[in-house]
């Protein structure tokens, strides 16, 4: 080998790098803002990555995807929102007690938010049909679905005169979610007692009261944080022989008693798309609102029979999935 041509070999071997990492620096940049633990939701971050990967962006391929969790820590989420504005990237997601803080943060980044409440009526977006602003994403309207599952849960259970209700008074969608439920519960002369938990020594607080108390059921409230300390839930309520109803579906998976609620997942899945999408150059003022439709309800055979439980025919015979 001449000197030239080793010169040249040595030369381009140094070239191959900058390329690189020319390549990668205009790797788009996803923010992926969420209240929970990287723990309690990597299935919906799965999910999120799903619907990315449908729209054409593979994480590590051609999509970077800086994630920041909060770990149940809401005083955190402003910080980490405004980190990730201050590193300009492409696109914020934020999960429902994050979109605050996202929307604080930056007015002109894009984000793509999963509300669990009426992004209009939070004032998160101008309508539903035409979001206006930064932002737009996929709504759930867990708290509509309070009373459905109060009554699955009184159905379930014949006879029972009080079912405890146990919420986050953190996540904002737990007003409306109490609300609907006391209407419901004094139209079916129901005793409802409220329980609260942000925290996980408070949910085994809470669950101490009840066997103090001995409701006929407990129903747990919607959010992140419950739902992802579902495996303390359940545990705690089996110790407690207590009957219980969730909104998420991989609560009942779990050993949870009963679910009804919105896929979660799928929302993830489709901000995902929807983030695609932003990326390809649409607007988010100009993509409407999804508003969840797929609404489940999963029963655990097995959870009934050690609690003593026969379950009426006629609601095992609607449920989309039943665990035996």
């Amino acid at each position: 080998m001449s000197r030239r041509e080793f010169i040249l070999l040595i030369g381009g071997a140094a070239v191959w790098p900058l390329a690189a990492r020319a390549q990668q620096s205009t790797m788009p940049v996803v923010g992926f803002l969420n209240s929970a633990s990287a723990d309690g939701y990597a299935s919906m971050a799965a999910a999120f990555r799903r619907g990315l990967k449908e729209a054409g962006y593979a994480e590590g391929q051609n999509v970077t995807l800086e994630y920041r969790w909060a770990d149940n820590h809401y005083e955190r989420l402003p910080a980490l929102a405004v980190d990730l504005a201050n590193r300009q990237v492409n696109v914020i997601f934020a999960n429902s007690p994050s979109i605050p803080a996202a929307l604080a943060a930056t007015k002109t980044i894009p984000i793509i938010f999963n509300s669990g409440d009426d992004p209009v009526r939070l004032g998160f977006v101008a309508s539903l049909n035409r979001p206006g602003g930064n932002a737009t994403g996929v709504a759930i309207f867990a708290g509509e679905l309070a009373a459905k599952r109060l009554e699955l849960l009184h159905e379930l259970i014949p006879g029972s005169k009080t079912i405890a209700v146990l919420i986050n008074v953190d996540f904002g969608p737990s007003a409306r979610f109490r609300a609907d439920v006391e209407a419901a519960a004094r139209a079916l002369g129901l005793a409802t007692p409220i329980l609260q938990a942000s925290k996980p020594s408070e949910i085994e607080t809470a669950f101490d009261s009840l066997a103090q108390t001995r409701p006929d059921a407990l129903l747990v409230g919607p959010g992140p944080f419950l739902d992802s300390h579902r495996d303390l839930l359940i545990a705690c309520a089996a110790k407690a022989a207590i009957p219980a109803a969730y909104e998420t579906r991989a609560s009942a998976l779990a050993g949870g008693l009963v679910s009804y609620g919105a896929d979660v997942g799928d929302g993830y899945r489709q901000a995902g798309a929807y983030t695609g999408r932003v990326l390809k150059g649409e607007k988010p003022a100009d993509l409407p609102v999804v508003q969840a439709t797929k609404i489940e309800l999963v029963i655990n055979l097995k959870t009934a029979k050690t609690l003593g439980l026969n379950l009426p025919a006629n609601i095992l015979a609607v449920a989309d999935e039943v665990v035996e």
